[in-house]
Order: C-alpha cells, then sequence, then structure tokens
C-alpha cells in the first residue's frame, strides 16, 4: 500500500508575485555566495534547505500569512541558482588550463558570454529532467536525500500540529549541532583539535573518517545496504586498488590523490554505466508509460506538457550549439554528440544521485572527456567544452529532481516548479558570471598562493590531459601510456560486468538486501573515503536506532537528519560571507 499523495488546499496559490520575487532575490544571493564554497572545499552542500530557510525569513519580512507552496517555489529558485553556481568549477578550470603556456587552450570567457551559455545550458537541462519526475519520483520513489531534507524543512518551518513542533525542535537541535561543528572545522585556530585520520595498511593512501554530520544525515536518509555498498567500493578503491597499481608501476608512492583518482575511478564508473543502463532497460515499461501519460494527461498529473517540453528542448538545444559555435568556436557535430550523450548520462546521473546523495557530475564529464579522446583525438578544446556541456546540462536535471521530490512531499504542482526554475537559472548564471571574476581576481586560482584550489578542477583539467596528449597525443604509444590505456579499458569493463550482474541479482527481492548496491559501490569509489566511511556510520547508527527505539524512530530519524543536512549547509553558505567581512579565517 502506498503512502497517500499530499494534496494542496483549493484556495491555496504557490505561484504568486512574493513568492516569485522573493525566489529571485534568493537565486541572486545563492548564485552569489555558492561558488566560493565550491572552489574551496570542491564540493556543494544541500542548497535547498538554506533556499528555504531563506525564503522563510524573506517572506516573513513581507508577510505573515505565507505558506509552505509559496516558500517552496522559493527553495525551488535557490536550488536552481545553486545548480548553476555550482558549475564555477568549470570557470575555474578554463583559467587553469588556459594559464599553462604550452597547453594551446585559450579560452576567455566575458562574463556577458558566461552568463548566455550557462543559461542557455541550464535550460536545456531543465526541460530534459522533466518527463523523468514521474519515473524516479513516483514510480521509483528514489530517496533524492538532500530533496527530502528540504521538503522536511519545508514543513517544520510551517508546523502547526504538537507532533510537527516536536520533530521541528528535534531538527533544529541536530540542525544546531552540525552547523557549530562544520564551523569549528574550518575554523584556523581549532581546525586540528577536530582533525581525525586512521592510517591503514595502503602505502599510498588512508582511510579516515570525515567530522561531517551532514554525511551522517545523509546515511540515516540512504539507509545501511546502499550506504554499506559505498564502504565497500571505496575500500576496494582507496585501499586495495592503489595497492595493485603502485606493485605494477602506474603510480609511486609520492603520486597525488587526483592522479590516484583518475585510474582507480574506471572499475566505479563502469559500474554506474552498466547498471543504470540495465536498470532502465528492465523497466523500459514503466518509462515509456511515463512518457505516455506525460503527452496525454499532463493536466492531471500537474507535469509540463511532452510537446511544450519537446519544443523548448530543440530551442534550448539549437541555441547552445550556436552560442558554443561562436564562444568556443566548437564545431556543430561536436555539440550535437555532447548534448545527445548529456541524455543517457543524465539518466544514469539522476539515479545516482536518487540513491547516494551524490551527483557524479563531474564523472560523467571525465567519461564524456573520454569519449571525445577518441572521436577528437589530441583536441583538448573539445575534451573541455564538450564534457562542459554535459556537466552544465546535467547539473539542472539534478537540481530539479531534487526539487520534485520536495515537492511531492507537500503537494506542490510540478510544472509550477518547472515554471520557477525556468526563471531562476537566467539570475543564477548572471550572480556566478559576475562573482566568478570577483573571486578569482581575489584569492587565486591559479599559482603558488592561489586559495581557491578548486580539487574538481583539477581532476577535470588532469583528464583533459591524459585523454588528449597521453593517450591519444604525441606521447600515446609509451609503455606507460600503453599500460595506463589498457588499465583503464580492463577496469571498466571488469566494473561495467559486475554493474551488470549485481542488477540483475537485486531484481529478486529475496536476494536484494544481500547484494552489494551496484549504483552504491560505483559511487563509493568516486567520492573521499573519509565522506563514505561518515555515512555509512550514520546509517549503522540509524539502524541500531530503529531496532532499539522503533517509535521513537519512526518519529524522529528524518526530522534529525534533514537537521544535520540543513545546518551544515547553511553554515557553509555563510561562511563566505563573513570571510569576505574578515569575521573569521578558514583552515589552510
Amino acid at each position: 500500500m502506498t503512502d497517500p499523495v499530499p494534496q494542496k488546499p483549493a484556495h491555496i496559490r504557490e505561484f504568486t508575485p512574493r513568492s516569485v520575487a522573493v525566489g529571485l532575490l534568493v537565486a541572486l544571493v545563492i548564485g552569489a555566495s555558492y561558488p566560493y564554497v565550491v572552489l574551496k572545499f570542491g564540493f556543494g552542500p544541500n542548497i535547498s534547505v538554506v533556499s528555504a530557510f531563506f525564503g522563510f525569513i524573506a517572506l516573513g519580512i513581507f508577510s505573515k500569512n505565507y505558506n509552505r507552496w509559496e516558500n517552496n517555489i522559493v527553495q525551488t529558485a535557490g536550488t536552481a541558482a545553486g545548480q548553476i553556481a555550482f558549475l564555477c568549477w568549470l570557470l575555474a578550470a578554463f583559467d587553469m588550463l588556459a594559464a599553462e603556456t604550452d597547453s594551446g587552450f585559450s579560452v576567455h570567457l566575458t562574463r556577458v558570454q558566461t552568463w548566455i551559455w550557462l543559461s542557455t545550458a541550464g535550460l536545456l537541462g531543465v526541460l530534459l529532467a522533466v518527463p523523468l519526475r514521474k519515473h524516479f519520483i513516483d514510480d521509483e520513489k528514489l530517496p533524492f536525500p538532500d530533496g527530502l531534507a528540504a521538503g522536511e524543512t519545508l514543513i517544520m518551518l510551517d508546523a502547526r500540529d504538537e507532533q510537527s513542533r516536536r520533530s521541528a525542535f528535534a531538527m533544529i537541535g541536530s540542525m544546531v549541532s552540525s552547523g557549530v561543528l562544520f564551523l569549528a572545522t574550518q575554523l584556523r585556530w581549532i581546525a586540528e583539535l577536530v582533525a581525525f585520520r586512521v592510517n591503514t595498511w595502503s602505502p599510498v593512501v588512508g582511510l579516515g573518517f570525515g567530522i561531517s554530520l551532514l554525511n551522517v544525515g545523509s546515511g540515516i536518509i540512504i539507509g545501511l545496504r546502499i550506504t554499506a555498498s559505498m564502504l565497500l567500493g571505496g575500500l576496494i578503491a582507496w585501499i586495495i586498488g592503489p595497492v595493485w597499481l603502485l606493485d605494477h608501476g602506474l603510480i609511486t608512492e609520492s603520486s597525488r590523490r587526483v592522479d590516484i583518482l583518475l585510474l582507480v575511478m574506471w572499475p566505479g564508473v563502469g559500474m554506474l554505466i552498466a547498471g543504470g543502463i540495465t536498470t532502465l532497460l528492465l523497466r523500459w515499461r514503466v518509462l515509456m508509460r511515463t512518457f505516455e501519460s506525460l503527452s496525454t494527461a499532463a493536466d492531471l498529473s500537474g507535469d509540463l506538457s511532452l510537446r511544450w517540453v519537446g519544443i523548448g528542448s530543440l530551442m534550448a538545444s539549437v541555441a547552445l550549439v550556436l552560442v558554443q559555435r561562436a564562444f568556443f568556436g566548437t564545431p556543430v557535430w561536436q555539440s550535437v554528440l555532447a548534448i545527445l550523450l548529456a541524455i543517457p548520462l543524465g539518466l544514469v546521473a539522476l539515479r545516482v544521485l536518487g540513491e547516494t546523495n551524490w551527483g557524479p557530475i563531474s564523472t560523467m564529464a571525465n567519461l564524456t572527456q573520454a569519449l571525445f579522446g577518441v572521436v577528437a583525438p589530441g583536441n583538448l578544446s573539445a575534451s573541455m567544452v564538450s564534457s562542459a556541456t554535459t556537466s552544465a546540462v546535467a547539473a539542472e536535471s539534478e537540481g530539479l529532481m531534487q526539487d520534485y521530490k520536495a515537492g511531492s512531499m507537500i503537494g506542490s504542482t510540478p510544472r509550477i516548479l518547472t515554471y520557477m526554475q525556468l526563471l531562476a537559472v537566467p539570475v543564477g548564471a548572471l550572480a556566478l558570471a559576475f562573482m566568478y571574476p570577483v573571486l578569482r581576481d581575489t584569492y587565486g586560482i591559479t599559482g603558488e598562493h592561489a586559495q581557491l584550489s578548486s580539487p574538481t578542477s583539477q581532476r577535470w583539467v588532469g583528464f583533459a590531459k591524459i585523454v588528449t596528449q597521453q593517450l591519444t597525443g604525441p606521447a600515446a604509444m609509451t609503455p606507460a601510456a600503453i599500460a595506463r590505456l589498457s588499465w583503464m579499458k580492463w577496469s571498466f569493463g571488469v566494473g561495467a560486468l559486475f554493474g551488470l550482474i549485481f542488477t540483475l541479482l537485486e531484481q529478486r527481492k529475496a536476494w536484494r538486501s544481500f547484494v552489494p548496491s551496484p549504483t552504491g559501490m560505483g559511487i563509493g569509489v568516486l567520492i573521499p573515503i573519509s565522506a563514505v566511511t561518515t555515512i555509512f556510520l550514520g546509517a549503522l547508527a540509524d539502524r541500531i536506532w530503529e531496532k532499539a527505539k522503533p517509535e521513537s524512530h519512526k518519529r524522529y530519524s528524518i526530522a534529525t537528519a534533514s537537521g544535520f543536512i540543513a545546518g551544515e549547509a547553511i553554515v557553509a553558505v555563510i561562511i563566505p560571507l563573513l570571510v569576505t567581512l574578515g569575521l573569521i579565517k578558514l583552515a589552510s
């Protein structure tokens, strides 16, 4: 028996002038403050709950009779802007590569060009995600933990009955704890006190435990099976994998972590791709019914009709092809291919995000780079721009799906959420276009004294060099390059084989609990092992809580987990403001 779908009261309006105005204002704030977080830490915390809190405050200034559905419009706008702002790592990577005089890469976008390019790609990402809402949210009911946390936040801020108030208090308590702990770990004067690392038997990397209640909260929502699979994948990749690579001369004991990742990632990528595509093929009838319902009864489901999605997607695709031709000199066929690749890779990325709360945008970009290394060998510009296209489109698809998840919890109209995303994307792109150059010039992206190292950008640039120079360029026939290429192909194939097998086995409900999740194992390879261990401990603690106090667990588990996610995310966005004002100094 499925849970009843929440219904919005008939007299309630969600798409009001004040919700739209406040939403665009919050989008501007999020778009301006988020890039510092991403460039500094290499990841982006849940911006949805931050937007919900900003909406709660801002709507309260204008009126006292607003509601959770209006606040969800604000949250949706903030999420759209945050997803666009997350793409600052693309801009940083362009600057890193352009700073190398021998790279031959000389892309220097103006603010207007950045705004137009990211707006076009973001709008396409929103439209491509629309037909998938019913499949991932209604049919498969994937958790999408960040979206779930945002929905819990909206409900908590609009609490009325006694049980809601108690859940709200639990959420507030966990939120404060998470925010204070995260702030403490970033302050220079006590960062060393909370740093905790355990060396393992690997001579290259270690097993760490990240001090993050956000990860604990994510583990609570994701569940023990997926997080255990993530831990298994992480241990294989970061403990066993480096030892094998070291013994075979593919890395050295002095190899950087980013260089190791570029090798150990391929079994995980193979598992994600094979598992995701196999799942879609096994459920193709469900997916087809989703598209049929959109084409015949969009009004009943509240979704934007498939006809308008198709027209809008075609227009946005043509615009993106023309923009990239004008700004980057990208051939039409390369842009078209990149857009076509964004569709299946986006489907895989959405499933990974829905199950694990980690969106593998940069990893999908790496796969696009590898594919363009084959179709455009030695072409660094093709590798960078085409993979950037895939990333930009996928980022907004992921953001919209989180919004749909939050909306499904309170009965928002999906079509209205789509409208708000389409309005907010250009606002977020505008904020990023103006803020990124300020951050680059103030803190530095490249050079010895750069304060914003952007780890994701470094990995992306490093892989572009491998694909275009070491594997397909003049140095492609060296023994070292041949060995690396052989490892990448072999390990990708092995990962894909296990992804296929595990996906088929988990279709049997009786076996599912004992079969590793290919999605979990794959993403466990790609994210920091310190984060994986903490996520797993969160899920383990939640299972113990469920067994020991089932009634308490039922009432407060999700609220507590959402607070853990919200607290760290809010502080992570406020930190740039405090740093800019000179009130705090971050640990180096």
